[in-house]
Protein backbone atom coordinates (compact mmCIF):
# COMPACT_ATOMS: atom_id res chain seq x y z
CA UNK A 1 0.00 0.00 0.00
CA UNK A 2 1.40 3.27 -1.11
CA UNK A 3 0.65 7.00 -2.07
CA UNK A 4 1.98 8.56 -5.13
CA UNK A 5 5.03 10.95 -4.00
CA UNK A 6 6.68 13.67 -6.01
CA UNK A 7 9.30 10.48 -7.27
CA UNK A 8 6.77 8.13 -8.11
CA UNK A 9 5.22 11.03 -10.15
CA UNK A 10 8.56 11.35 -12.07
CA UNK A 11 8.89 7.80 -12.43
CA UNK A 12 5.47 7.71 -14.42
CA UNK A 13 6.36 10.69 -16.48
CA UNK A 14 9.21 9.01 -17.77
CA UNK A 15 7.70 5.66 -18.21
CA UNK A 16 4.89 7.58 -20.70
CA UNK A 17 7.79 9.31 -22.10
CA UNK A 18 9.47 5.82 -22.77
CA UNK A 19 6.35 4.30 -24.27
CA UNK A 20 6.00 7.63 -26.78
CA UNK A 21 9.56 6.84 -28.43
CA UNK A 22 11.28 9.97 -26.67
CA UNK A 23 14.88 9.55 -26.10
CA UNK A 24 16.24 9.03 -23.31
CA UNK A 25 18.28 12.51 -21.46
CA UNK A 26 21.51 13.56 -22.10
CA UNK A 27 21.95 14.38 -18.44
CA UNK A 28 21.71 11.14 -16.41
CA UNK A 29 17.94 11.15 -15.02
CA UNK A 30 17.84 8.40 -12.19
CA UNK A 31 14.06 8.66 -12.84
CA UNK A 32 14.73 8.02 -16.75
CA UNK A 33 16.79 4.51 -15.32
CA UNK A 34 14.32 3.62 -12.72
CA UNK A 35 11.74 3.97 -15.27
CA UNK A 36 13.61 1.75 -17.52
CA UNK A 37 14.34 -0.90 -14.99
CA UNK A 38 11.01 -1.67 -13.74
CA UNK A 39 8.74 -4.75 -14.73
CA UNK A 40 5.33 -4.64 -15.96
CA UNK A 41 3.56 -5.44 -12.80
CA UNK A 42 5.59 -2.72 -10.87
CA UNK A 43 4.63 -0.06 -13.38
CA UNK A 44 1.15 -1.18 -13.16
CA UNK A 45 1.29 -0.85 -9.15
CA UNK A 46 3.02 2.45 -9.58
CA UNK A 47 0.38 4.05 -12.07
CA UNK A 48 -2.38 2.80 -8.92
CA UNK A 49 -0.79 4.86 -6.38
CA UNK A 50 -3.61 7.36 -5.44
CA UNK A 51 -2.97 10.94 -4.22
CA UNK A 52 -4.13 9.73 -0.78
CA UNK A 53 -5.69 7.66 1.29
CA UNK A 54 -8.81 8.01 3.82
CA UNK A 55 -9.36 5.26 6.19
CA UNK A 56 -12.10 6.58 8.71
CA UNK A 57 -11.58 3.86 10.91
CA UNK A 58 -8.59 5.06 12.16
CA UNK A 59 -9.59 8.38 11.76
CA UNK A 60 -6.53 8.98 9.53
CA UNK A 61 -5.70 10.51 6.28
CA UNK A 62 -2.45 9.29 4.21
CA UNK A 63 -0.18 11.70 2.01
CA UNK A 64 2.70 12.07 0.45
CA UNK A 65 3.18 15.93 1.58
CA UNK A 66 -0.09 17.45 2.80
CA UNK A 67 -3.29 19.14 2.15
CA UNK A 68 -4.73 22.72 2.19
CA UNK A 69 -6.74 23.18 4.94
CA UNK A 70 -10.21 24.17 3.98
CA UNK A 71 -10.64 22.60 0.68
CA UNK A 72 -12.27 19.43 0.50
CA UNK A 73 -10.20 16.39 -0.26
CA UNK A 74 -11.70 15.68 -3.74
CA UNK A 75 -10.70 19.03 -4.50
CA UNK A 76 -7.34 19.47 -3.25
CA UNK A 77 -4.46 19.85 -6.17
CA UNK A 78 -2.42 16.40 -6.59
CA UNK A 79 0.84 18.68 -7.36
CA UNK A 80 0.10 20.13 -3.94
CA UNK A 81 -0.23 16.63 -1.99
CA UNK A 82 3.23 15.51 -3.48
CA UNK A 83 5.34 18.47 -3.65
CA UNK A 84 4.14 21.10 -0.52
CA UNK A 85 5.79 22.20 2.42
CA UNK A 86 4.97 25.62 3.44
CA UNK A 87 2.00 27.79 3.88
CA UNK A 88 3.03 31.70 4.11
CA UNK A 89 0.99 33.99 5.78
CA UNK A 90 -0.49 35.36 2.88
CA UNK A 91 -1.74 31.88 1.57
CA UNK A 92 0.34 30.83 -0.92
CA UNK A 93 1.33 27.52 -0.93
CA UNK A 94 5.01 25.97 -1.63
CA UNK A 95 7.23 23.19 -1.65
CA UNK A 96 10.21 25.27 -0.24
CA UNK A 97 11.00 25.16 3.42
CA UNK A 98 10.02 28.28 4.77
CA UNK A 99 11.01 27.67 8.64
CA UNK A 100 7.95 29.53 10.82
CA UNK A 101 5.26 28.16 7.90
CA UNK A 102 4.94 24.00 8.10
CA UNK A 103 1.21 23.64 6.15
CA UNK A 104 0.05 21.05 9.25
CA UNK A 105 -0.21 23.86 11.44
CA UNK A 106 -2.96 25.27 9.87
CA UNK A 107 -4.56 21.51 9.57
CA UNK A 108 -7.69 21.47 11.56
CA UNK A 109 -8.60 17.93 11.14
CA UNK A 110 -10.89 15.67 12.19
CA UNK A 111 -8.93 13.23 10.77
CA UNK A 112 -5.34 13.01 11.14
CA UNK A 113 -2.99 13.23 8.52
CA UNK A 114 0.63 11.79 8.37
CA UNK A 115 2.76 12.46 5.53
CA UNK A 116 6.11 12.98 5.20
CA UNK A 117 7.98 14.82 2.23
CA UNK A 118 9.43 17.21 4.97
CA UNK A 119 13.25 16.19 6.18
CA UNK A 120 14.08 19.88 7.24
CA UNK A 121 11.55 20.00 9.95
CA UNK A 122 11.52 16.35 11.15
CA UNK A 123 9.55 15.13 13.16
CA UNK A 124 6.33 17.07 13.39
CA UNK A 125 3.23 16.44 16.07
CA UNK A 126 0.42 18.76 15.79
CA UNK A 127 -3.40 17.96 17.07
CA UNK A 128 -4.79 16.79 13.94
CA UNK A 129 -1.18 15.99 11.41
CA UNK A 130 1.70 13.81 12.04
CA UNK A 131 5.12 14.51 9.87
CA UNK A 132 7.21 11.27 9.86
CA UNK A 133 9.54 12.38 7.57
CA UNK A 134 12.94 12.24 9.72
CA UNK A 135 15.85 12.14 7.35
CA UNK A 136 16.23 8.41 6.59
CA UNK A 137 17.50 9.02 3.40
CA UNK A 138 20.12 10.81 4.59
CA UNK A 139 21.91 9.03 7.30
CA UNK A 140 18.65 10.27 9.99
CA UNK A 141 15.86 8.29 11.13
CA UNK A 142 13.18 6.14 9.76
CA UNK A 143 10.02 7.12 11.50
CA UNK A 144 6.54 4.70 11.63
CA UNK A 145 3.45 6.04 13.70
CA UNK A 146 1.18 2.73 15.15
CA UNK A 147 -2.25 3.44 14.88
CA UNK A 148 -4.67 3.91 15.96
CA UNK A 149 -3.23 5.33 19.42
CA UNK A 150 -0.21 6.77 17.72
CA UNK A 151 2.57 5.24 19.14
CA UNK A 152 5.61 6.34 17.01
CA UNK A 153 8.93 3.93 16.31
CA UNK A 154 12.26 5.22 15.29
CA UNK A 155 15.15 3.42 14.05
CA UNK A 156 18.51 4.89 12.88
CA UNK A 157 19.05 4.60 9.15
CA UNK A 158 21.98 2.31 7.80
CA UNK A 159 23.61 4.38 6.25
CA UNK A 160 23.47 7.91 4.41
CA UNK A 161 21.88 7.41 0.96
CA UNK A 162 22.09 10.86 -0.23
CA UNK A 163 23.96 13.93 1.01
CA UNK A 164 21.76 16.21 2.47
CA UNK A 165 20.97 19.62 0.63
CA UNK A 166 19.24 22.48 2.79
CA UNK A 167 17.04 24.91 1.46
CA UNK A 168 16.04 27.18 3.39
CA UNK A 169 13.99 30.17 2.94
CA UNK A 170 12.62 32.78 5.91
Amino acid sequence: IGVRGNHDFEVVRWHQAIKSGVDPPVVGSDHFHIANCLTKADMKWMYSLPWYISSPDLGALFVHAGFVSGIRLAKQNPRLMMNMRSILPDGTVTSKFFNNWPWARLWDGPQTVLFGHDADRGLQQYEHAIGLDTGCVYGGRLTACILPEKRLVSVNAKKMYFKYRRKHYD
